[in-house]
């Protein structure tokens, strides 16, 4: 006896991310190899104001969620200022209630969050969001540095391309690798990144940065082999230690040491993957002293170890 095909519903909201929602509707889109079947579904059925200037139109509208087994919620723009809708949210919230498994990918984890359901939960957004995200849901357990989290029927991932390591990883959970491997093929994709793996974020430090005490941090990139305390700073910034550290928090949001700390990462992470260096030489070189010192920054701050981050990373030379 033939066994149902997996009902799968894709919620498309106002300035939602086309690769985003592309992602699901793609892997999960019925065909013969795949025991899924799709809706794309929206507020209301019609049309829906996409981001990137696209737009949708949609056949279905909150109804698909009674139907959907799995509802996967895509990111859209400007989470952090505009609420989704309330119908929406009950919604979620109803369908959930009924049994069905809620997957949020980036922006889409603010509507999941909405519903309450993330609440002591550990969950992560695309790493640009995370203290947007903290700072809207604070019951939430908000990770910065992991690709995505499973809590079981509520899961949601970071930025987009890791929306297909989440959708692989349900493949795998629901039918076994056999067929998740078979998806990623038919994707170019790699067949299993690991949910703990750390994001890849461009800069540890914060941007965008004001022009506060910018020559003195200027001054420090170019010194991170050495010995740099927060004494050192102020002076070449020319104000005192109290009143540099003060300002240097309301600028960035860290501290001096905790910049400076990430600083000496983001140059070890290009020396990860630019050079063949040996990770205690790649210590000596952002003063950071030894590789057991680098180590130990690079679990806490990228989630992840330097050799791992390096095989995922590294260019090779042409």
């Amino acid at each position: 006896m033939s066994r149902r095909n997996h009902r799968v519903a894709v919620l498309v909201l106002e300035g939602a991310k086309p690769l985003d929602v592309g992602i699901p509707a793609q892997i999960f889109s019925t065909r013969r190899s795949m025991p899924y079947e799709v809706r794309v579904c929206g507020a209301a059925p019609g049309a829906v104001t996409g981001g990137d200037g696209l737009s949708y139109h949609v056949a279905d509208g909150l109804e698909a969620f009674e139907w959907a087994e799995t509802i996967f919620i895509p990111g859209y723009r400007h989470p952090d200022r505009e609420e989704a809708p309330a119908a929406v949210v009950d919604g979620l919230r109803a369908a959930h209630d009924r049994g069905a498994r809620l997957a949020a990918i980036s922006t889409g984890a603010f509507a999941l969050a909405a519903t309450g359901l993330l609440d002591g939960k550990r969950a992560t957004t695309h790493w640009h969001y995370t203290r947007a995200l903290r700072a809207r849901h604070p019951l939430v357990r908000v990770d910065e540095n992991v690709l995505f989290v499973d809590e079981g029927s509520v899961l949601t991932s970071a930025g987009a391309a890791s929306g297909i390591d989440l959708c692989l990883h349900l493949v795998r959970r629901d039918h076994g690798v056999g067929l998740s491997n078979h998806a990623a093929r038919r994707l170019v994709a790699a067949p299993y990144r690991s949910g703990g793996q750390a994001q890849y974020v461009p800069r540890s430090v914060p941007e965008p940065l004001g022009e506060v005490f910018a020559a003195t941090r200027e001054w420090a990139l170019g010194r991170l082999d050495q010995a740099i305390g927060l004494a050192d700073l102020a002076r070449n910034a020319n104000v005192s230690p109290r009143t540099f550290s003060r300002r240097f928090v309301e600028d960035t949001g860290y501290t001096p040491m905790q910049w400076i700390l990430r600083a000496r990462i983001d140059l070890a992470r290009e020396l990860l993957e630019r050079t063949d260096l040996g990770v205690e030489q790649i210590a000596d070189r952002v003063g950071l002293g030894t590789g057991a010192n680098l180590r130990m920054h690079f679990q806490r701050i990228l989630g992840t170890s330097p050799t791992d981050y390096r095989h995922t990373f590294a260019h090779p030379e042409d």
